[in-house]
């Protein structure tokens, strides 16, 4: 397995939280601080093509108790791993996420779901609700349709741990400004699985290119969404899982440019051809 760079932040923690990770011993503004040692469990491995915990079970944004299988049914689901009291990565993560979905001109029930789980087992539904309105909005579809196929998701740490190693989102408890164990530090990437549930691709940062995050859906779709361009252009480009994006595919491109170019050579010579044996065009 590839692992990604990850963004790892410690959430809604002040400046008394920064004087746990800083080496004392170097001067304030040190650029050689060591990342503490439990910090480097927070990575994020690419679990391509694993298959998901179908039968883990949740609770929705209602309170229901529902199995994760529920939402894998026949589109690629959009997936992320958060929490829903966090006050800074987080939501810049599903911000994030809702600006390219937006972009991409898909549209939520019709081409795509979208799986939001959190990793605090004392987040509720009533936390899980307020963040899907919250998402909802920022996406720009507030209809019916995209409120029944955009999941929000809370559970109890066996069903969490399960989905974690699923997906190779690794996450560790760190202390808040109040020394409380009650923040995570994690990865900021989305997740894209396929309708039957495996794991496709993973985008990491908090701003995802909408081209980036349309191939994605394409890719985990097995090509039933998307137009012609869009397989042209993941013929074009490379996911490239260490980099956690889409890049050109430079030899595929220079293979399509040495294809028209013969082309035009081929069509040139016929077109010569022909004009000589036009009548009277002999001497």
């Amino acid at each position: 397995m590839r692992r990604l760079a990850v963004v790892i932040g410690l959430l809604s923690i002040g400046a008394s939280a920064y004087g746990q990770l800083a080496d004392s011993s170097k001067p304030l503004g040190s650029t050689a601080q060591v990342l503490p040692q439990y910090l480097k469990n927070a990575g994020l491995e690419q679990r391509l093509n694993q298959p998901l915990p179908l039968t883990a079970t949740f609770l929705d944004e209602s309170g229901k108790t529902v199995a994760l299988g529920r939402y894998f049914q026949n589109r690629p689901v959009v997936m992320a791993l958060v929490y829903f009291k966090c006050v800074m990565l987080c939501p810049q993560v599903l911000h994030g996420m809702a600006a390219a979905l937006k972009s991409s001109e898909f549209v939520a029930g019709k081409d795509f779901d979208v799986v939001v789980t959190s990793i605090d087992p004392m987040d509720t539904p009533s936390d899980a609700s307020a963040a899907k309105k919250t998402f909802l909005g920022e996406l720009g579809d507030t209809s019916a349709q995209a409120a029944a196929n955009v999941h929000f998701l809370t559970g109890q740490e066996p069903a969490i741990t399960t989905l974690s190693e699923a997906t190779g989102f690794h996450f560790v408890r760190v202390p808040g400004p109040d020394g409380k164990m009650d923040q995570f530090a994690h990865s900021s990437v989305i997740m894209f699985a396929t309708p039957d549930g495996r794991m496709s691709e993973y985008l990491s940062g908090i701003d995802y290119p909408s081209r980036d995050v349309r191939l994605a859906l394409v890719d985990a779709s097995h090509h039933k969404v998307g137009t012609a361009k869009d397989l042209f252009l993941l013929y074009c480009c490379n996911y490239v899982p260490s980099a956690g994006k889409y890049t050109v595919d430079v030899l595929r491109l220079l293979g399509i440019g040495a294809m028209v170019t013969l082309a035009g050579v081929g069509a040139g010579f016929f077109l010569l051809t022909r004009k000589g044996q036009l009548p009277g065009s002999a001497a």
